[in-house]
């Protein structure tokens, strides 16, 4: 394996300008899971537009930042007043709330602290050693197998996600439909334009990305968030004993595991590997009774998952070009902003975003392990700001970053209507991460399809002759027949045995001589 690109993505990333974007963007993304509901997904989405002013390369590292950042961020909250910042830090609030009124904060924060920065640092080496990998299997890759992973990746992240699978499956065809809004690029024929200017060009990443998510975030967690203020538990001495330790390393190791594993998939993410990791540790544990009620390793093993999970979700993105989950898709479209396509020619093409993005994330590891402790107190009185306050500023910024992209009132009107749409989603149960996966990959189904079917003279058997497109084609059919197979062989009659059992025989009864 050459190294040498590895290490010329270390000098890109000491350069002061990159490294500052990275202090920024961990600092933003600790900030942004302290403040419970809107999320690194949010986040990204109102600063997309500040994308447009610096590089490809500082944009990427800082939104980076943001999303491992906010994954130690949400924990804070979740330890100290038992209200999770981020989705990935629920779990935590079992042990971790449990762990500060016995007076462990301090301990719970530590364990978090030390559990994070070694499952985001393996999780990177994992990185490391097999994105070049992957990106050199993929550049055999042609329009019927870039068709094929497009459908794979809208499916897994549609039926294996979080919530109700035939919601997001609707909410994945609605984002499929907006995606063939504009001009066809083939034919140049308008479709769904409605005779609209504004609409023959296509609808924007960015009005869709900051109404869905951000805007939309806003309003819902105005609606559900009180405004009392909670009293935060004292936090004391951070460093863990070493009984504490013994318990956790094991707990680290595994979820180290678990994280990197499930982060690779589509559908995975953060949440679903710290929810693994935590029933994991619980099943095998001696005392499962322990958990819930302070034990250090219910707090290890989901905030090291996590981590991990945030780091190896990447590993699809820059490869293959398939966003894992929604937070990806948001980087994937940053990327396109810059006018750079994610996949396999990234490695070759664009080495210093490659590389430069890759390791950032052993800085940004470090600089979380450095500042997480001695914030503490900082982000305890930005929680103590009322909602009602900051929501209206976050709507300003919201809206005026929209405007400044292109400079045109449409792009407001587009961020209300889709921040309305997002609230409603929420209200109703449908998630909006299917809905901008699907918009993001719909291009790139469309037009591989398009080629493919032009390459194979209109036969749509040609998908199943080639090795690749044909074994992703049978991994979409599984994983679109697997609810079925599933409730069939749940529902599969228990054998029923050929005949009654046969009565034992009986003897006669024995009658007594008389003398």
């Amino acid at each position: 394996m050459d190294i040498s690109p590895i290490l010329d993505g270390f000098g890109i990333v000491l350069e002061p300008s990159n490294l500052i974007y990275c202090l920024i963007g961990v600092i933003v993304g600790m900030l942004i899971g302290v403040l419970p509901g809107l999320g690194p997904g949010a986040t990204i989405a109102i600063l997309l537009p500040i994308t447009y002013g610096i590089g490809p390369v500082s944009a990427i590292i800082m939104l980076a930042g943001i999303f491992y950042g906010a994954q130690y961020g949400g924990t804070i909250t979740s330890v100290l007043l038992r209200l999770p910042g981020e989705a990935s830090s629920v779990v935590t609030v079992f042990d971790g709330f449990a762990l500060a009124r016995k007076g462990k904060a301090g301990t719970a924060l530590g364990i978090a602290a030390i559990g994070s920065f070694i499952g985001g640092t393996v999780s990177i080496l994992g990185l490391t050693l097999l994105a070049p990998i992957v990106a050199g299997f993929a550049l055999d890759f042609g329009p019927p197998e870039y068709a094929a992973l497009g459908v794979l990746g809208v499916l897994l992240i549609s039926s294996i996600g979080n919530g109700n699978k035939l919601k997001a499956i609707i909410a994945a065809a609605v984002g499929l439909l907006i995606a063939t809004v504009g001009r066809d690029t083939f034919t140049g024929a308008e479709r769904f334009t409605f005779g609209s200017l504004n609409l023959a060009e296509g609808i924007d990443f960015i009005p869709i990305a900051m109404g869905l998510f951000g805007l939309s975030e806003i309003l819902y967690n105005l609606e559900e968030r009180h405004n009392q203020v909670h009293a935060p538990a004292k936090v004391g001495n951070v460093w863990p004993s070493r009984k504490d330790l013994g318990q956790a390393k094991g707990a680290i190791g595994r979820g180290s595991l678990i994280g990197f594993l499930l982060g690779v998939l589509p559908g995975g993410g953060a949440t679903l590997s710290s929810l693994a990791a935590y029933a994991f540790e619980k099943r095998r544990a001696k005392q499962p009774e322990r958990f819930g009620k302070g034990a250090v390793e219910g707090v290890a093993a989901p905030e090291t998952a996590n981590n991990a999970a945030a780091t190896s979700s990447f590993i699809p993105l820059l490869t293959l070009g398939i966003p894992a989950n929604a937070t990806m898709a948001l980087i994937f479209g940053a990327l396109l902003i810059q006018g750079i396509q994610p996949g396999p020619q990234l490695v070759t093409e664009h080495p210093d975003v490659f590389w430069g993005v890759i390791n950032s994330m052993y800085i940004g590891n470090i600089l979380l392990l450095i500042m997480s402790i001695p914030m503490v107190g900082v982000f305890v009185k930005i929680l103590r700001v009322r909602p009602a306050i900051l929501a209206p500023i976050t709507v300003l910024i919201t809206l005026l970053g929209a405007y400044t992209v292109r400079n045109q009132v449409y792009d407001i009107f587009l961020v209300i209507g889709f921040g309305l749409l997002g609230y409603l989603m929420k209200k109703l149960g449908f998630e909006p991460g299917p809905l901008v996966l699907a918009f993001v990959l719909g291009p790139m189904i469309e037009n591989s399809s398009r080629q493919s079917l032009l390459i194979f003279g209109g036969d749509p058997t040609g998908f199943f002759t080639r090795p690749i497109s044909g074994t992703v084609l049978a991994l979409v059919l599984v994983v679109a027949l697997w609810p079925l197979i599933s409730k069939a062989v749940r529902r599969k009659p228990a054998p029923v045995p050929a005949g009654p059992p046969a009565d034992p025989p009986v003897e006669p009864p024995v009658e007594e001589k008389t003398p």
